[in-house]
């Protein structure tokens, strides 16, 4: 395997930049760069995922969102029994 294989492998792992550097023997620098190729690769496949799901005509029904809250919020409010 090479360091590029092991590098995605520790990055679906969730291994910081700096220990996979550390683990393989490379520069930091090289494991942030590979890390950040890999973020846009997943960014471009998102966005084109997200391009198909919405693409076209969208119906959105009767909705209310938000709107205010009742009663007093924070330290002022009584306590509930």
């Amino acid at each position: 395997m090479g360091c590029g294989s092991k590098l995605l492998e520790f990055f679906v792992a969730e291994v910081t930049a700096r220990t996979s550097a550390d683990l393989l023997g490379v520069q930091y620098n090289t494991a942030i760069l590979f890390y950040h190729k890999i973020r846009l690769v997943i960014e471009y496949h998102l966005a084109q995922e997200a391009k198909e799901l919405f693409d076209g005509e969208m119906e959105l029904d009767e909705s209310y969102f938000g709107g205010i809250r009742k009663g007093k919020r924070g330290r002022g409010a009584l306590p509930k029994f």
